[in-house]
Parts: C-alpha cells; structure tokens; sequence
C-alpha cells in the first residue's frame, strides 16, 4: 500500500488559491483514476478536480468552503504498491526582524509587534490575500487565519469585509528623540507625513423583515462580484457608441437561414456576424487587443474573443479562440457548442481561458443600449444591441425603414485613447454595413 496525496490544481492563468465548494467523494470511497472527487471554485472558474491515482479515499483534508492555495494537499488517497508520496508540510518560517527595528536590550516590544509577528509566523500570504488586504485597508498581522497551519486565506478576509469590522494597526506614540542638526538642515521644512489609508466603508446594515427572503452569496457569485469590483476599481472606464445599419446584413442572412439550419443542423445567427466583423477590425486595430500590465501595455498577438453565457444564477465568459481565422459557420457553431457546454455544467476551465477582447449580445435581452464593465484585464467590450426596424433619412432626404443597431464600447482608457476606439468603431461598422452576398461568404 501507498499514500498519495491529492493536491490543489492551478485552474487557470494567475489564479492561486481556490475553493472547495462540494466534496464528490467521502472517506472509504473506491475511485478510478481521473474520477472527480471535489467542485472547486476560483475568482475565474468552477471546475471538477479529478483523480491522479486509483485508489480508497483515506481522508479529506479540506473541508467544503475551505479556501486552499495551488499545491496544497486536499485530500489523501491509499493505493496499491509504489512508495509513499506522503510528505510533512512546514509552516513558512517567520522572517527576520530587521536590526532597525529590533527594540533596545532589556526593554520590551510592544504588543501590536507581538501580534504582527504572530501574523507573519503563519506563513506568506498569496497575493490574492495581500490583493484585497491592500483594497480594504485591512492589516493582516491583527487577522486569524483558519488555514492550514494558521495560514489566511482569502475567506477570511472576504468574511471581515462583509462584516464591516476591518482591523487596523493602532497609532503608536513616537519616540521623542534629541537630533544635532547641522545649520541647513535646521533650515530646511519638516517632512510631511503621509497619512494612513482609511479603512474600508462599513458595510450597510439591510433590515430584514417578514417574507424577506435571504439568498446565501455562492462561491461563482461572489467570484463574479469581485471581479466586476476589481474591474471598476482599477480600470478608468470610458464609454463610446455607434449606430450600424444593418439592413443587408439582415436580408442576406434571413435569406440563408432555413436552408443554413437544414444543412448544418444549427441556427445561423446575427451574433455570428458581429463577432466576425470584430475579429476583423481587432486584426486592423491591434491596440484594442491590447492590456494593462502596470509598468506596460501587453498587445496581444492571438485574437481570443470572450462571448458572454448566462444561466439562471450566474454568468460564464467563454472564448473563442483565434476567431479572426475562423468562417461565420464556424464561429457560429462554436458558440453554439460553448453556449451549450456552460448550461450543462461540462464548460472546461480552459474553454475560459485566453480572452482577449469581450463581445456581449446584450440584444437578446432587448437592449438597445448599455454600458458594460470591462472583462478584467481586458482592455475593452463591446456590447452588440437588439437590432431595431425604424425611419431613418436616407440620402436625397428620403425616410426609409431600416434594421438598426446600436454598437457601445467601454475601453479602459489607462490603455486606449478615444481616436483608436473610434476608428475601430468606425470599422466594424463599415465591414456590417457593407455585407452581401457579393462580397461576404459564411463559409
């Protein structure tokens, strides 16, 4: 017999910890390699983690809610033959004090160091955690964390934060010292401090009353809410629209539909068409395939286009890879496909992986303008509007009824300016106004 020991996957770019959200397995439990055991949930995907080995299920070491970082042990699995992979897990040792901050032989350091260094001996902190620390003011030597060996995760602080109690480090008094200052720097002004940053706004209190019905936040919701959060905090948010007239577009594709439905067993659809007319304009504007790395802008050689799947209590943003080298039939089915993956819970966390540029179909809402939050880190989105029959002034001042579009952008303006959104703009509406049988092919 051996012990293996099952660990937590990386599910995805960037992501580091994740989130046991249901065990499929209990102790005892007979498994066949790649058998799911758990529902894990990070900020970016839910996904099934599988079976490395066959074997009997010997323990579960996280329990369902428990926030785990990539490479932590999630349970332990009995196998038959081999050697044992068990492996004892040190807590990170706690760094050194630095010699300017270690207090005076024989007196004592103040409580508030003794708690920091309580903190600090529970090892590092996953940037997830020092992310939202830094976002919520929050000092994480006065926090206890429920991990692996004392070690904070990110519900923990996700719990402070909903209530509103956000630990901060206390003032502590200077120490009066006696300084000789040389004449000019007697001269010179005193150094302004720079004061603290305010913690986190409480959290409102919402009164319950009778018949108020209290829905518990799930794991992918609240990845949702963090994300758009982390969205609209960091990216400066500009908006622009435009109005296509897609009056062609929408002959030449009703013309096609029944016959295109016959043929290939899909529907061909107006979305098809929109997503292609962006991935053309994109491979003509790469700027605004473009994202936001700090200290530079990284311009993304692959066309990946994120499209926007909702069920009933969530929203998924699949992608469509390389899509400015693929035909409006196959764009078409591969929304279809991805479509049909997220609402029967099979989408795999890499089909979320890779996007580059959003395009939403706000239109099947009904729609006719919107505002959208950037897919974070993303630079833009385009949300493609219901497709509206009204009188427009034609040339020669002729009132004619035309299908119109609306077609609005939000860009992240630390990454594009309004003269590169517009001419991008400006051209998927030349290439969607200029679709006809002559000069566009969906194969």
């Amino acid at each position: 017999m051996a012990i293996e020991n099952i660990l937590m996957p990386q599910l995805g770019e960037s992501v580091t910890e994740g989130t046991i959200e249901k065990w499929l397995v209990k102790p005892g439990d007979v498994v066949a390699k790649y058998d799911s055991l758990a529902e894990v949930n990070t900020d970016k995907v839910t996904a099934e983690v599988p079976s490395s080995f066959a074997g009997t299920i010997k323990e579960l070491v996280a329990q369902e809610g428990e926030t785990l970082d990539v490479g932590a042990i999630v349970c332990v699995i009995e196998t038959e033959g081999g050697s044992s992979s068990e492996e004892q897990v040190e807590a990170a040792p706690a760094k050194a004090e630095p010699a300017n901050e270690m207090p005076a032989e024989g007196s004592q350091k103040p409580a508030s160091s003794l708690k920091r260094e309580k903190g600090a001996a529970a090892g590092r902190f996953s940037p997830a955690v020092l992310r939202l620390a830094q976002d919520n003011g929050i000092d994480l030597s006065l926090v206890d964390g429920s991990g692996r060996e004392g070690r904070i995760t990110r519900k923990d602080l996700l719990a402070i934060i909903e209530s509103g109690n956000i630990p901060t480090a206390p003032q502590e008094a200077p120490v009066q010292q006696t300084v000789t200052q040389s004449p000019a720097a007697q001269a010179a002004p005193a150094p302004v401090s720079t004061p603290a940053q305010p913690a986190a706004a409480k959290q409102a209190e919402v009164p319950v009353s009778a018949g108020d019905i209290e829905i518990p936040v799930t794991g992918i919701r609240r990845a949702i809410a963090n994300n758009m959060l982390r969205s609209k905090h960091e990216a400066p948010h500009a908006w622009t629209m435009i109005e296509v007239d897609v009056t062609n577009l929408v002959s030449y594709r009703d013309s096609l539909k029944i016959d295109f439905k016959q043929k290939e067993g899909f529907n061909l659809t107006y979305f098809a068409f929109f997503v292609k007319a962006v991935s053309q304009a994109l491979k003509e504007f790469p700027m605004m395939n473009s994202m936001w790395a700090g200290d530079k802008i990284i311009q993304k050689k692959d066309i990946n286009i994120s499209i926007a799947v909702a069920t009933e209590d969530a929203l998924y943003v699949p992608v469509i890879k390389n899509a400015d080298e693929k035909t409006i039939k196959g764009i078409g089915r591969e929304v279809q496909e991805l479509a049909g993956k997220v609402r029967s819970g099979k989408l795999k966390s890499d089909e979320m992986q890779g996007g580059t540029f959003t395009v939403n179909n706000t239109g099947s809402f009904g729609s006719i303008q919107s505002m959208g939050i950037i897919n974070y880190p993303q630079a833009a989105i385009l949300q493609v509007e219901s497709i509206v029959k009204r009188p427009v002034i034609m040339d020669g001042g002729m009132i004619a009824a035309r299908d119109m579009v609306n077609l609005c952008l939000s860009l992240d303006h630390r990454v594009l300016d309004g003269l590169v959104a517009g001419r991008f703009l400006a051209r998927v509406k030349e290439i969607l106004e200029n679709v006809t049988p002559e000069n566009t092919s969906i194969y």
